[in-house]
C-alpha cells in the first residue's frame, strides 16, 4: 500500500476534530498562516466578482456561480484521477471503492452532506445578489454581524461557549457596525436584507461543517466536491429555466480579454476560497473564520471605496470602522493567548 504523506494538508482528522471539541485551541502558526492567506484571497474574490457585475454590467450572477463550480469540479476531478488528494479521511491512493466510483463518493455519503450543499448553494447565489446590490464599504460593514449569527449557530448545534474576551470583542465589532452604518440604514432595504440573510446562511454553513465532516467521513476537498457535485446540476438546470445561459452567449463583453480575465480569476479564487474556508475552520474554529471575515473586510471596504466608489466617509463610519478592526484585533489577540 502506498503512502498517502503526499497528499495536501487537510487537517480535519478525528483526533483535533475531539481536541477542538473538548477546548478553545490557542491560534497556531499554521493556524495564522491560513488565517491570511483566507483573508487575503477573500479581499481579491470580492474585487473581481464586483468587477464583473457593476464594471462590466453582467447580469447573470447564478452563471458565474455556476462557472465557478464547474471550474471547483474540473481541479477536484483533475487532482482527485492522478490520485493528488484524497475526498475521504484516511483514505489511501489505491483505495479501489473510490477508483471505481465514478463519483468518487459513495451515493449515502452524498445524501449525509446534501443539507450542507443546499446551506453552501444558497449561500453562494445570494453572496452574489449582495455584492451587486450595495456598496463595497457598507457590504462590509453589515457582513461583520455574522459574528453573531455564528456564536448563536455553534451553541446551538454543538454548545459551545465563548470567554467574557471573546463576548467583548465580538461586542465591540457589533456596535461598530451599527456606529459605521447609523447614517445609511435607510439606504436599501431589500440589499440590507439579502446581506444579512448571507450572514445566517454563512454562519450555518460555517457551523456546520466539522459536523458534516465527522457524519461522512469526508475531508476538506470531498466537502467541497460533494458540494459541487449536489449544487452545480441544481444551478445549472435553474440557470436554463430562467435564460440566464441563452442570455450570457449575447452578453456583449463575453469575448472582452478582461471580462475574461476577471471571470477565470473569480472562479480560480472562489476555489481556493472553498478550500482555505475549511481548512481555517478546522484549524481554528467557526468563529475565528468569522473574525477573519471581519478584519479582512477593513482592506476589503479601503480598497472597494478607492475602486468602486460608494459610502463617504464621514466620522460616524470611520469611527465604527475602527471599532470593527480593534474588536477583531482584540479577538485574535484573546485567541493567540489562549483566552
Amino acid at each position: 500500500m502506498e503512502s498517502t504523506k503526499n497528499l495536501l494538508p487537510l487537517s480535519n482528522d478525528m483526533k483535533e476534530s475531539k481536541e477542538t471539541e473538548r477546548k478553545v485551541p490557542t491560534m497556531t502558526r499554521k493556524g495564522v498562516y491560513t488565517a491570511l492567506s483566507y483573508m487575503t484571497s477573500s479581499v481579491l474574490l470580492v474585487m473581481f466578482n464586483k468587477a464583473a457585475l457593476t464594471s462590466y454590467n453582467f447580469p447573470f450572477s447564478n452563471v458565474i456561480t455556476l462557472s465557478q463550480m464547474v471550474c471547483a469540479f474540473v481541479i477536484l476531478y483533475v487532482l482527485k484521477s492522478f490520485n493528488i488528494i484524497s475526498f475521504t479521511t484516511g483514505e489511501s491512493h489505491n483505495n479501489s471503492e473510490s477508483k471505481n466510483s465514478i463519483l468518487f463518493v459513495p451515493f449515502s455519503t452524498l445524501v449525509h452532506t446534501f443539507p450542507l450543499a443546499i446551506t453552501y448553494l444558497l449561500y453562494m447565489v445570494v453572496t452574489m445578489e449582495a455584492v451587486r446590490g450595495i456598496n463595497i464599504p457598507m457590504y462590509t460593514t453589515l457582513r461583520r454581524t455574522i459574528v453573531a449569527f455564528t456564536m448563536i449557530m455553534e451553541y446551538f448545534l454543538s454548545g459551545k461557549k465563548h470567554s467574557r474576551f471573546v463576548l467583548g470583542s465580538v461586542g465591540i465589532i457589533i456596535v461598530g457596525a451599527l456606529v459605521a452604518g447609523a447614517r445609511d440604514l435607510s439606504f436599501d432595504a431589500y440589499a440590507y436584507s439579502v446581506v444579512f440573510i448571507e450572514n445566517m446562511c454563512k454562519a450555518v454553513y460555517l457551523a456546520s461543517i466539522s459536523r458534516a465532516g465527522k457524519a461522512s467521513g469526508l475531508n476538506i476537498f470531498g466537502l467541497v466536491w460533494s458540494n459541487v457535485l449536489i449544487c452545480g446540476p441544481i444551478l445549472f438546470f435553474w440557470s436554463l429555466l430562467r435564460g440566464d445561459l441563452q442570455s450570457t452567449l449575447n452578453f456583449p463583453y463575453l469575448l472582452y480579454p478582461g471580462f475574461q480575465v476577471v471571470m477565470v480569476l473569480s472562479c480560480a479564487f472562489t476555489f481556493f476560497i472553498n478550500y482555505i474556508v475549511v481548512l481555517n475552520t478546522t484549524v481554528n474554529s467557526a468563529l475565528t473564520q468569522a473574525i477573519c471575515g471581519n478584519l479582512k473586510d477593513v482592506f476589503t471596504s479601503g480598497f472597494g471605496w478607492i475602486l468602486f466608489g460608494g459610502l463617504p466617509y464621514d466620522l460616524f463610519n470611520l469611527l465604527g470602522q475602527s471599532l470593527g478592526f480593534f474588536g477583531s484585533c482584540l479577538y485574535a489577540y484573546c485567541k493567540l493567548q489562549g483566552k
